[in-house]
């Protein structure tokens, strides 16, 4: 049976969205291994736009929905049409939109909220025993559905001294690690890696992202 894996995607760019090196590892691995691949996001306005080649504050407003289609081609689900049975798996592409549109962490820090249907989906798959996959900074929005819960998986965004001490205080267990390597929990099965929070380019990135491709499917 074809695993059926849904990714989840914030916008489209480092700086407001989804990381699209991250994102575009993501799919090309899944495909590789012959994957059915879902690419889901909430239907909603990013917080806010930012012009990637002067880094700056741009004018207008982007949806999240609309901009995570570039990623996939245009085949994009709404986060609010997204049934777990038809999910074998959830992977999260980092990015500053995870951490400003999936939950307000980039803002809040250690006081952040989650959305809650973002928050639902990942308790739910959880709850399932359905593997989870987190990089970059994602392994933050995994740490706060899961706050407060009787889940404290272990997670690693690489070796940020203040992110890792705000991962412990949502609950969960930090574990250092290099751009190369995944941090496992077999029991909940939420594997991460760290991604572009260590790495310094697409190359640098990719194995860890493979690992964590492939430990999510070995799962299923």
């Amino acid at each position: 049976m074809t695993s059926r894996i849904g990714v989840l995607l914030s916008g489209a760019g480092v700086m407001d969205g989804s990381e699209i090196h991250e994102a575009t590892l993501t799919l090309y691995f899944l495909d590789k291994a012959k994957a059915e691949i879902t690419c889901l996001a909430p239907d909603g306005d990013q917080a806010h736009v930012i012009d990637h080649q002067l880094g700056t504050p741009a004018s207008g407003s982007r949806n999240m929905l609309s901009e995570s289609a570039r990623i996939s081609r245009g085949n994009i689900t709404p986060l609010s049409d997204v049934n777990i049975k038809d999910l074998d798996a959830l992977i999260l592409p980092g990015g500053f939109g995870a951490a400003k549109n999936l939950c307000d962490y980039a803002v809040k820090g250690r006081d952040a909220c989650i959305r809650e249907d973002v928050g639902n989906l990942i308790m739910s798959m959880v709850k399932a025993g359905k593997p989870v996959g987190a990089m970059c900074i994602a392994p933050v929005v995994v740490a706060l559905a899961l706050k407060g819960s009787s889940y404290k998986p272990y997670l690693t965004i690489g070796n940020d001294e203040t992110i890792m001490a705000d991962i412990a205080a949502f609950g969960s267990k930090h574990v250092s690690a290099g751009v190369n390597a995944i941090v496992m929990d077999e029991d909940l099965k939420i594997v991460s890696t760290p991604a572009y929070m260590v790495g310094t380019g697409i190359a640098d990135i990719a194995g860890g992202i493979e690992k964590l491709v492939n430990q999510v499917l070995s799962w299923l």
